[in-house]
């Protein structure tokens, strides 16, 4: 195997391989082999027929499409390997050259990683945030303590109020004529959640056990289903139950029971000190984030578009196993939002170009400025992912060798880098 590359220009390569005849025999075999059992020859049974046989009935070419495969798949890494390239997009394949008992020929056109021209990346200017808690914060936190901490009450001698659990019966109508999906028997629903058409449970409130009352609401002009936009409707209720969240009072046997400490006083003062972290780590990230920015907007780079195309399919593949974790299937969410695969996979290009910026430019910092990690960097990270993944360590380190492990050390390098420019900031 032979390999040239060619500059075309804007960080893209032409690597041209030529395979060896015989080399290319083999492939050629592999195919006839996959192929043989579809072709029928007079006389003979399917998959029976010499080669020389089929090859005068057919033609060399009939194995031709498949062979081309088996030997672009059989040398393309390796080739990828020798051009000493730096690829970071699938290559377009061109075959330039096939005959039986000859070298093969084809191409294959990247993308190579750019370089990047890096500008101003110490000393950039933020704003600067303070870190404030307020004693309205803390008591929505303490309120969302006692939300959990809540018992369910059944209201037998009050009107439904805002909050409530309500069990109805309903059934709407447009025009005085029922709609699909439009009824139901103690249905569920929280006064407040919003989870019904705009101004429905507002209505809901004041009234009391056994009461009917009709509805009165339209339609969002959004609302999925055709021919309900924007429609006038009317929904005879009837309230059933009542359920109604009890707080306990804040107090040192609050807690107590809810928590480790003796007065509500240490309680709040620990919401605090969370809220506080909590606040301080945002910050932290929203400075690194405005520091990154502007260190990317200072950078030089011609990215060339066969990556952006690249990463843009994985920004959508990783969107698309996140809707799996949430029982969701990619098609079910594209037939939703009305857009073809292309059209989403283009949708991804701006977050994909923002991300390759982000990683170039990191690590051209890097570089600048010689970050190294060392061996316990590496085994701190180790650490983290067998604690993550709940994995033993030597079984983190078995998977994680050879190309996996550059990129553990790259990514470790990279969030130095982040560290460096985001100390070095000013903040005004």
């Amino acid at each position: 195997m032979s390999v040239k590359t060619e500059d075309l220009g804007k960080n893209s390569y032409k690597i041209t391989v030529e395979v060896s005849a015989e080399d290319f025999a083999k492939a050629y075999e592999k195919s006839y082999q996959k192929n043989k059992n579809k072709i029928q020859i007079q006389g003979f049974r399917k998959g029976k027929a010499p080669l020389a046989l089929i090859e005068k009935e057919y033609g060399a070419g009939v194995f031709f499409e498949d062979a081309a495969n088996f030997a672009i798949n059989d040398t393309y890494e390796a080739a990828a390997a020798e051009s000493g390239l730096d690829i970071v997009s699938r290559p377009e394949i061109d075959v330039e050259k096939i005959n039986k008992g000859e070298t093969f020929v084809y191409t294959a056109v990247v993308a190579v990683k750019p370089e990047v021209k890096l500008g101003q990346y110490k000393g950039v200017e933020v704003e600067k945030v303070e870190v404030e808690v307020t004693d309205e914060e803390v008591n929505q936190e303490l309120d969302k303590l006692r939300d959990k901490n809540a018992r369910i009450i059944t209201v037998d001698d009050a009107p439904v109020a805002d909050g409530d659990t309500v069990k109805l019966d309903y059934e709407g109508s447009v025009d005085g004529v029922p709609f699909e999906g439009g009824k139901a028997t103690d249905a569920d629903l929280v006064i407040g959640s919003k989870k019904f058409i705009p101004g429905f449970e507002e209505q809901l409130i004041g009234m009391n056990i056994g009461e009917e009352k009709d509805i009165n609401v339209t339609f969002p002009e959004e609302y999925h289903a055709e021919n309900l936009k924007g429609k006038a409707a009317v929904f005879k209720c009837k309230i059933n139950a009542i359920t109604r969240k009890e707080l306990p009072a804040a107090d040192d046997e609050f807690a107590q029971e809810s928590s480790d400490f003796d007065t509500i006083d240490e309680l709040k003062a620990d919401l605090k000190k969370q809220l506080t972290e909590k606040k301080e780590k945002e910050v932290k990230v929203a400075k690194e984030n405005a520091v990154i920015d502007k260190v990317v907007e200072a950078a030089e780079m011609d990215i060339p578009e066969a990556m952006i195309n690249e990463t843009a399919r994985q920004v959508a593949e990783e969107f698309a196993q996140r809707l799996q974790y949430q029982g969701l299937s990619i098609d079910q969410y594209l037939k939703y939002s009305g857009m073809s695969v292309e059209e989403f996979i283009e949708q991804s290009k701006p977050q994909a170009e923002k991300r390759i910026k982000y990683r170039l430019v990191l690590e051209a910092i890097v570089k600048a400025e010689n970050i190294e990690i060392t061996d316990e960097d590496v085994e701190a990270e180790f650490d983290r992912m067998a604690e993550q993944y709940k994995m033993e360590k030597d079984k983190i380190k078995e998977i994680i060798v050879g190309k996996e492990l550059d990129n553990v050390k790259m990514d470790l390098a990279v969030s130095k880098a982040v560290d460096c420019i985001r100390d070095a900031a000013v903040e005004k």
